[in-house]
């Protein structure tokens, strides 16, 4: 390792759309030739963003190639969905702000269909990313981004345990695995076992990234605690209900690092890994919290740029406050995921 490099680790959090929050982060850490990113744990879309990072960066790409990764599949993922997805934001979306999809029927389709038929007798069952990622992204590549360790969790239904796909095993169904949403899609089926999303396991698992890695463990927090006001439709209070759920193993690792100084393994809850590293934490909650619950859906260019640029303002800020820091403190800041309440100007 060069001689003043930073080495660090990486935990993306899932959250839809919202991973694009996570690519701005991303772009702006990967001009920072201080630092060095030496692992990535992924969830759901942080998945996402991590098996194309690693893709753009092996065999020679480096920053440069990762970031003309992300460029390249984000801008191919919304032109992709804007020719298959049946959820796009309906005029009156657009005139309320063009974030939300609340009132796109294809949205309202997905959610009724959601409430009287489970995947996989549903007619929107059948997961779409699984040919659109392997479109997207050369697993190959991945897979030979020796540079960059990668971690992505999925959750195996008839256990309830996770399981946590390693690079060399990463294909476009370990990564759908990593996003598969219950209530959307039918379960990915690798190995004679079907997993759901990883993030009721990790968002983003931090045990692997505590087990030999880098000391400094930077998280990107894209997937909100606390919202400002209640859910008042059937669609809002299920996908609330999701957001809290794929918080909770998030709030209790990082309080088991931070107090207990351990931390119980992805896969084995018997084992217990010692966690002597430094946190840290750059978070776009504050902000994202703001959006409607459908915009997690909405994968229109201008949104998902939107969503890119907040990420790298706020990986810049953080930069400026904490790049001197990594290495010798933790510089988390709890509020974002033990107060998160306090963020929303709200007392309730």
């Amino acid at each position: 390792m060069t001689i003043g490099i930073k080495r660090i680790s990486l935990g993306l959090q899932g959250g839809g759309a919202f991973g694009a929050f996570g690519w701005g982060v991303l772009d702006r850490l990967l001009q920072e030739e201080r630092l060095e990113i030496a692992a990535i744990s992924g969830t759901s879309a942080g998945s996402v963003n991590a098996a194309v990072l690693a893709d753009g960066y092996a065999l020679g790409g480096g920053r440069a190639g990762a970031r003309a990764a992300l460029e390249r599949f984000w801008h191919g993922l919304s032109a992709t969905a804007s020719m298959v997805s049946p959820v796009r934001p309906s005029p009156l979306d657009w005139a309320l702000g063009g974030n939300s999809v609340a009132t796109s029927p294809g949205y309202q389709l997905m959610q009724l269909f959601a409430g009287l038929l489970a995947p996989p007798a549903s007619p929107l069952s059948m997961n779409p990313m699984i040919p659109v990622l392997a479109a997207l992204i050369d697993f190959e590549r991945v897979r030979a981004c020796e540079e960059i360790d990668l971690f992505i969790p999925a959750t195996n239904v008839r256990s309830g345990k996770g399981r946590v796909f390693q690079r060399e095993e990463l294909d476009a169904r370990a990564i759908a695995a990593s996003a598969c949403l219950p209530y959307v899609f039918a379960p990915v089926v690798i190995d004679g076992e079907s997993y759901w999303d990883g993030s009721f396991v990790g968002n983003p698992s931090l045990s692997p990234l505590v087990n030999g890695g880098p000391a400094d463990i930077v998280i990107v927090q894209n997937n909100p605690i606390a919202r400002p006001g209640l859910p008042m439709t059937m669609s809002d209070i299920q996908s609330r209900t999701s957001e809290i759920a794929f918080n909770v193993s998030f709030v209790r690792e990082v309080a088991s690092i931070r107090h207990l100084g351990g931390l119980p393994d992805a896969e084995d809850s018997n084992v217990v890994h010692a966690a002597a590293v430094r946190l840290h934490l750059i978070s776009g909650n504050d902000v994202l919290q703001q959006l409607d619950l459908s915009s997690k859906f909405n994968t229109e260019l201008p949104f998902l740029l939107r969503l890119r640029a907040l990420g790298v303002e706020t990986a810049e800020r953080w930069l400026k406050q904490n790049l001197d820091r990594i290495g010798r403190m933790s510089t988390m800041d709890p509020i974002p995921v033990h107060e998160a309440e306090l963020l929303t100007g709200t007392d309730d």
